[in-house]
This record gives C-alpha cells, structure tokens and sequence, in this order.
C-alpha cells in the first residue's frame, strides 16, 4: 500500500495527472510540437546512455532469458489482445488488429517510470533490460499485421515497412545510445551525467506534462476509448502481460528488479514505434482509435495502478 500510494504521488504521476486534467477541463496549456520531440529524444538518449554505463560497468548480466522471452511475448501477445478485442468491443478486424498490434510492443516511458520507482526502493537490476525494451518493439508488429490478413488491405512498400518496424528512431537511439554509454564507461558517465543522468526526473515530469494532455485530447475527440468494452480491455489486458512476463520471469530465474521491468514491458502499449508502423502498414485505420486507448486508458493505468502492483509481486515472488 506504502508503494502504490508512494508511486501515486509521485511527481511525474502527478504531471501526467495536471496535464489529464489540464485537456479534459479545455485549460489552453500548449507544449509545441517540436519541443515534444526533443523531450522524447532526450528520454530516449538518457535511458540508453544509462544502461550502456551501467553495462560498462556490470556486463550484461544473464539477460539471454529475458531477451528470448521477451520477444516470444512480443510475438504471442498480440493474439491474445485481438480475441479480447473482437469479444469485448465492436472494432472490426482492421481496427483490432492494429490495436492488438500496440499492446505486443512496449512504452519506453513506463519503463522509464518503473526503472525510476526500483531506483527509489533501491531495487537493483540488470542493465541489460534496457535492450530487451527496445527488442519487444517490432516483433508484434508482425503478428499485427499477419492477424490483420492481407485480402484487399493495400501493401506498403516492404523496404517502407521494414524501415519503420526495425530502424525506427526510438530503437535506433536507445540501442545506440547504449553503445556510447558501453564505449565511455563510468568516467565518461561522470562527465555527462550533469547533462543526461541528473535531470532525468524533471524531465520526465515534462513529458508526462505533454502526455496527460494528449491524452486528454485524444480522449475528447474519441471517445471510443471509454466505452465499458474497450475500458475493460484496456485495464485486463495489462494485467495478462504482467502476469506473463512473471511467469517467465519466473521461469527463467530473473530478479525481482529484472522481472519487475519484464512485468512492465509485456504490460504495457507502444505510442511511438508500432503507431508508426500501422500509419504505413494500415492507412485507412484511424490512429485516434489505438492511440485513445494505448494512451487514454492502458498508459495511466500502469503508471498508477499497475507499476506498482508488478513491482510487489516481483519483491514477494522473486529473488532479490
């Protein structure tokens, strides 16, 4: 209960909460487009450089397991969100496949606000976890796509495609970003770190700040997103990714750090990479149908409900 409330109260929650209201109450606070993406870029840099330092330092520990794992779960997940889609809501087979889609890929946000809660409780993980978020990105894209079927859907170009789903910005940073911090170590961290490591929870509050108002929005154009199927799906479905990214964290003898970041990944929906993808993969698939609910619902419910909840189980189940 002390975790939850304490991850409830916390600020960037709460910036993700004044932004939520700030959109849903018609307040004009406006955050420019460009400054949005240089926050995003920056988050992205600082995570990557972070776990490249912590690698320099550590290795990658065994993360063999959870990488395997979490591809499998990126693969596999998409199933399982696309039968509860077509049971509980009416999105037809166009719109459920491409929102199943967002729910096998991963928010790097929400790995960002749990890897930030384990730092608090000073719950240790493998730096290597930060490749594995950015490996979940692009395989449930694939599977999106296969559910989705081929019919009279128009085929993008494959090299379009493919540029999208495997070298989109978000992976090409984290990845090459933890290369720098692997290649510079713990001294160049030090350097960097006024820069990259210190200011990392202030600008998350920023970012959420942006979120919660996209949210908002998002939530005010379409309302879709809060009909009681698709809230009911948007609050399950990252309870089924947690538990299964538990049992596989189980399985294969993950931490309680390491497999409370697992948790989170498998539980969470992507707003950047498979958005992306599905924009050039399925264009006649209205984006404010995936993004109202990756973002409007799933989203604040793992930053407020869920994080917290996967980071206790991880504590009473696994291993320190």
């Amino acid at each position: 209960m002390d975790l939850a409330l304490s991850t409830m109260l916390s600020a960037p929650v709460l910036f993700f909460v004044l932004g939520l209201a700030g959109a849903l109450a018609s307040v004009e606070i406006r955050v420019s487009e460009n400054f949005s993406k240089a926050i995003a870029l920056y988050l992205l840099a600082a995570i990557g450089l972070k776990g490249g330092v912590a690698i320099s330092k550590e290795g990658l520990g065994d993360i063999a397991g959870a990488a395997a794992s979490g591809v499998i779960l990126s693969f596999l997940m998409p199933l399982v969100a696309y039968l509860l889609l077509r049971r509980l809501t009416r999105f037809n087979r166009r719109e459920a496949s491409a929102i199943a889609a967002h729910y096998g890929s991963i928010s790097i946000v929400t790995f960002i606000a749990a890897s930030t809660v384990l730092g608090d409780l000073g719950l240790p993980f493998a730096a290597g976890m930060v490749a594995v978020a950015a490996l979940m990105e692009a395989p449930a894209i694939a599977t999106g796509l296969a559910i989705a079927g081929q019919g009279n859907m128009s085929r993008p170009p494959l090299r379009e495609l493919l540029k999208v789903v495997l070298w989109n910005e978000s992976i090409y940073l984290i990845l090459g970003a933890m290369m720098v911090g692997a290649i510079i170590g713990a001294e160049g961290g030090k350097t960097i770190a006024p820069f990259f490591f210190d200011p990392l929870q202030g600008v998350l509050c920023l970012f959420l700040l942006d979120m919660g108002l996209k949210t908002g929005d998002g939530l005010r154009r379409d309302r879709r997103a809060l009909y009681p199927g698709t809230l009911v799906f948007g609050c399950i479905m990252p309870v089924i990714g947690a538990g299964l990214g538990f049992a596989a964290a189980l399985g294969i003898g993950l931490s309680a750090g390491s497999g409370a970041l697992l948790m989170t990944l498998a539980a969470s929906a992507s707003y950047i990479a498979v958005p992306a993808a599905m924009r050039v993969a399925m264009p006649e698939v209205n984006p404010a149908i995936y993004a109202s609910l990756s973002l409007g619902v799933t989203f604040p419910f793992n930053l407020i409900v869920g994080i917290p909840v996967y980071v206790t189980i991880a504590q009473s189940y696994l291993a320190p």
